[in-house]
């Protein structure tokens, strides 16, 4: 047998990923591009809902309270997406509620002076502020950092080897909000992930009219299986003597949404009142506004590459985390009850649907703006069981992984000092979080625990989060490491030329503002 050519074994590494059918600057027709808008909305429904499920209550809110910062969050999503796809990073990214603010909003809530309040709804109102207050001081880190370039410079120390983990570790990083949530209840879980798999991979060839409408549209077809066969569940009384976390996580009538939420309610800035200042509060939560850049800087070269896209220049980059910052304030002004960042889950989305463009999520920008003011329709949706969402996270949160172990094809990986930058910062960004999470489920607060409040809300929001974790590990290690010597090792060649806007002619294509903006804001 004759011995097999260079060219069969290895691939040669590529700037765009192919076989994408959209790529960020071509549509599908208008029927298909709202129809995938739509589908992008459902999912981002996930985060908008089980974050102020989880915190509404813990401040003393009600179900009205919480209808309402569900609406509201949804709101400041869809105008943050229009932003961040218009003048931001331009790339078709949903910019969603993120958990890197649960810890020191949590903190906030269980604040002296705030819980000594007798009167829970005084109690919510004043929380509320006193998180308007430290998310509209805190935004002005991403706000500087992204206009004044300053991130663009730090991106210079970046390269694909130190990126890998860094992306990758923004799908594995999230592993707890897959599978653990699923076994909450199985019955609806795990057919839920089989079927997603079965109509976006197995039967991704059926096409009705010309479209491969299983594979594009995946993930609301299944959805709307599973909600209809969870609320047959419900209606037959299947679990009307089983625990009460069961129920919570199975039922379709016990998120209280529907019957709470008006039929019409247009959020507006400082509804809840005036926001109170406290420069401890404000300090913790600059952490979790430092956390929410590393991890949209990793989301955003992955969709950069599920989008057909070169990686995003360092000044475009930069941008996107000043516009990201504003929408922070926004979140601030309006009361959202927690930060923004870009959903990891909608960047999988456009992998697995083949669709990346820019049109379709500026369409889900337009649904999240709408049903957040038609409150009952959009309360309707945000009933579904969140264990679905898990079960589609599952795939989603794996795919933007991968896309993250896939900038290792610019690397050598024959080489050792690669080999370990990699798997350290990889086993780190896993393990140090999980210890974090660990210490905090046991003690009740974080291992860092002095005096001085705001200090340990700093450093328990850095290393609670797996990319952060990994980005100082890895960018450490590779601008140590030999690598005055390994410039080639650790893709640098393929890299450099991607640093400035003209350094490529596609970047034109890909990252011009829109209305003739350039003129005013010359690309660097």
């Amino acid at each position: 047998m004759a011995a097999p050519k260079p060219e069969e074994i290895s691939h040669p590494p590529m700037d765009q990923l192919q076989g994408l059918e959209y790529c960020i600057d071509s549509n599908p027709s208008w029927g298909e591009a709202i129809a995938l808008g739509f589908q992008h909305y459902i999912l981002a429904l996930g985060t908008a809902v089980m974050i102020p499920s989880f915190l509404v209550p813990l401040m003393g809110g009600t179900d009205d309270d919480k209808v309402r910062v569900v609406q509201t969050l949804l709101f400041v999503e869809g105008v943050n997406t229009l932003l961040q796809t218009l003048f931001g990073t331009r790339l078709p990214t949903v910019i969603g509620g993120s958990y890197a603010f649960m810890v020191p909003i949590i903190s906030i809530i269980h604040d002296t002076s705030l819980m000594s309040i007798e009167d829970n709804h005084v109690r919510f109102i004043n929380t509320m502020r006193a998180v308007q207050g430290a998310l509209i001081v805190a935004s002005s880190i991403q706000i500087i950092l992204g206009y004044s370039q300053m991130w663009a410079i730090c991106s210079r120390f970046f390269s694909p080897l130190g990126m890998v983990p860094v992306i990758a570790l923004v799908g594995f990083g999230l592993f707890d909000r897959g599978f653990p949530v699923v076994g909450r209840c199985v019955e609806i879980g795990i057919p839920m992930l089989i079927l997603f798999i079965a109509f976006s991979q197995y039967l991704k060839n059926f096409q009705l009219k010309q479209l491969p409408i299983l594979e594009r549209f995946a993930l609301l077809i299944s959805i709307t299986v599973i909600w209809a066969y969870a609320h047959l569940l419900t209606a037959s009384g299947a679990y009307k003597h089983r625990p009460e976390l069961t129920q919570l996580n199975c039922r379709t009538d016990k998120a209280n949404l529907i019957s709470s939420a008006p039929w019409i309610k247009i959020p507006y800035p400082l509804q809840w009142g005036a926001p109170t200042f406290d420069a401890g509060h404000a300090f913790g939560m600059m952490a979790a506004v430092l956390v929410s850049l590393i991890e949209s800087t990793g989301a955003y070269k992955a969709a950069s590459r599920l989008a057909s896209a070169t990686p995003p220049p360092a000044h475009v980059l930069s941008r996107g985390i000043g516009w990201q910052g504003i929408g922070i304030l926004l979140n601030g002004l309006f009361g959202t009850m927690t930060g923004s960042t870009v959903s990891a889950e909608n960047v999988g989305l456009l992998g697995s649907t083949r669709v990346g463009s820019r049109r379709v999520i500026q369409i889900s920008a337009g649904f999240m703006i709408f049903f957040s003011m038609l409150g009952k329709f959009g309360a309707l949706f945000a009933s579904i069981p969140f264990t679905i969402f898990a079960a589609a996270y599952c795939v989603l949160f794996g795919l933007v992984a991968s896309v993250g172990l896939s900038f290792l094809q610019f690397t050598n990986m024959n080489s050792m000092r690669n080999l370990f930058i990699v798997g350290v910062a990889l086993f780190l960004g896993l393990s140090v979080p999980e210890y974090f999470r660990e210490y905090t489920a046991k003690a009740l607060h974080g291992p860092a625990h002095t005096r001085g409040g705001w200090f340990n809300d700093f450093l328990n929001t850095i290393f609670f989060s797996s990319p952060t974790v990994a980005l100082i590990v890895a960018v450490f290690l590779d601008n140590t490491l030999d690598y005055k010597d390994s410039a080639r090792d650790r893709g640098m060649p393929w890299w450099v030329k991607f640093r400035a806007f003209k350094g490529d002619s596609r970047n034109e294509e890909f990252y011009t503002l829109p209305f003739n903006l350039n003129r005013f804001f010359p690309p660097s």
